[in-house]
């Protein structure tokens, strides 16, 4: 066993008087000793209840003849850290929560890890970890918050997001706010639409490193405990296999995570957060195979904010493993990789199907037939940007319209609650990218205003930014090189003609490449924004959005 190494042999009687000293006993430590990262705080909705999760991990883990160590990781609530200097820190996150569960997995030599995540930079941080550190792994997460009906409405946390945007155009009252703001988030659990933390733990399923169910099971459903004690036990015989992220977390993984991605209509964070997991497995994704893939595979979901479905519906409906079965009928799917279960995905399917198909489509009549997320590239994105396709009304996948430029959300934000935007505007927000945030901010506040006050038909929004997965609209982020970096969006200036063409995969500013070149001649970079602590060294290390914002290796 590798945990031989901590307690194996009379050199290792100082070790074992250590593990004693915490009440462990001689048969514990015989065993294998298997590593439970649990990213429980009482500052996350998504995670306010995963020590219920940890018992029971630790429970199934004892039962298949193993001894759970447990220790905790960190874990920012985006939906809290929204719209001020704390979502600079969100995405910067993951990687010292990878860089954690990296320090702790090695220094303590377990034999298996299983990693309790549940929201936004959890979930990926902790799958860079599990491919970083390599031993037998398995991940499972607390699942999604329901959504509640209220006044014939489903709720959900963008419904809180977008109210502020209609009570400042007039269209709701303080009461009705209050009211929403006591029924919206009902709950434990992830917010319950396709966000990124719901995005992300489908997606873990996909990829082979989570049991069927890890997306779906709402998070207080008791099913969600059993699955957590088939995680525990499932450890184990991974750990006797010697089955390992590197025999799961192959280049058609990969394929199938994105393929799964577009049919469901992701968070355009997958587009981060897939690609920097790939290089911590020495796989190469990139946004030209994610505009491939899109290109073929259809959308057949429609989960908030995209549509009226929750991610208790695609529960109802077969879950994530009924989207997979129903992509395999025109062969989008590698069925024969291996997955946590100790079965291939292709007999992880073998008995499901799709139970409802107003929730997931037949292949055969989607909602389109390309996928939810969609790559543009023009002379303002040279190296590409990135929309959610699936959530842009029709009449906007095609739009032209002056710029309005903005050097950071903050001024944004404040022009469109004044009413300084009109229909047909382009909002441009930039230095707003990983280095130049730096950390990349979530734009919710500036998309749910344009929405809350009926703007998301008429407005589109631009920004080398990043927009969370409950963002709705022709909101077009990730923009590479970002301005901070000299990227031309750094050019565009108040009045520019911008044209946007969704389907095409375009995205330009109407302008001579003579005069872009001219300006770009005349900028400066301006002063960073932050230069001390965490962010400062961040900023100094972290790569494009296009890359995934992974940092640099030297």
């Amino acid at each position: 066993m590798k945990s031989d190494i901590v307690k194996k042999g009379v050199e290792r009687a100082p070790h074992r008087s250590l593990f004693k000293a915490m009440g462990y006993t001689d048969e514990e430590i015989s065993r294998p000793l298997i590593g439970v990262v649990n990213s429980k705080s009482e500052i996350v909705p998504g995670h306010i209840h995963l020590d219920n999760i940890a018992e029971a991990v630790k429970a199934g883990i004892r039962m298949a003849g193993g001894t759970p160590v447990e220790f905790g990781a960190i874990g920012v609530c985006d939906g809290i850290a929204m719209g001020h200097t704390g979502m600079k820190y969100s995405l910067a996150t993951r990687e010292l929560i990878a860089d954690s569960c990296e320090a702790m997995g090695l220094a303590h030599s377990f034999d298996g890890m299983v990693f309790i995540p549940n929201c936004d930079k959890i979930v990926p941080g902790m799958l860079m970890a599990a491919a970083r550190i390599n031993v037998p792994a398995i991940v499972i997460s607390g699942g999604p918050m329901l959504s509640v009906q209220r006044n014939g409405r489903q709720l959900d946390f963008n419904s809180m997001m977008e109210a502020v945007g209609a009570f400042k155009a007039g269209k709701i009252t303080q009461e009705e706010i209050c009211d929403l703001e006591d029924h919206a988030c009902p709950g434990c659990g992830s917010c319950s639409g396709m966000f990124t933390a719901n995005s992300m733990n489908c997606l873990t399923e996909v990829l082979g490193m989570g049991l069927p169910g890890n997306g779906t099971i709402p998070a207080v459903y008791a099913e969600r405990i059993r699955l957590a004690k088939t995680a525990g036990m499932k450890i184990m015989e991974l750990v006797e296999k010697d089955i390992k992220p590197s025999d799961i977390l192959t280049h058609e993984a990969f394929h199938n995570a994105l393929a799964v991605d577009m049919a469901l209509g992701c968070s355009t964070n997958s587009v981060l957060h897939l690609p920097a997991i790939a290089n911590e497995a020495g796989v190469e994704i990139n946004l030209d195979i994610i505009n491939e893939i899109s290109g073929k595979v259809p959308n057949l979901c429609k989960l908030s904010p995209a549509g009226p479905h929750h991610v208790q519906d695609l529960y109802a409906a077969g879950g994530v493993q009924a989207v997979i079965k129903e992509l395999c009928k025109k062969d989008l799917i590698h069925t024969g990789l291996l997955t946590v279960t100790g079965k291939t995905v292709g007999e992880n399917i073998e008995k499901v199907r799709v139970l409802d198909n107003e929730v997931i489509r037949d292949i055969d009549s989607p909602y389109s037939q390309t996928g939810g997320i969609a790559v543009l590239r023009g002379n303002i994105a040279s190296d590409g940007a990135v929309v959610k396709r699936s959530a842009v009304a029709q009449e906007m996948l095609v739009h032209r319209g002056p710029a309005r430029v903005f050097d950071c959300e903050d001024e944004a934000i404040d022009a469109i609650y004044n009413g300084k935007i009109s229909k047909g505007d382009v909002i441009i927000i930039r230095y707003e990218g990983p280095k130049g945030g730096p950390g990349m901010r979530e734009m919710l506040g500036p998309t749910s205003a344009i929405a809350g006050m009926g703007l998301d038909r008429d407005v589109a929004l631009i920004t080398d930014g990043r927009f969370s997965g409950a963002s709705r609209g022709a909101s077009i982020g990730h923009v590479s090189p970002e301005a901070m970096e000299g990227g031309t969006i750094a050019a565009v200036r108040e009045g520019d003609i911008i044209s946007i063409d969704i389907p095409s995969g375009k995205l330009n500013v109407e302008l001579p490449e003579d005069v872009l070149k001219e300006r770009m001649l005349e900028w400066k970079a301006p002063q960073p924004k932050i230069t001390k602590g965490y962010l400062g060294r961040y900023a100094k290390l972290v790569t494009s959005a296009s890359t995934g914002a992974v940092l640099k290796n030297n």
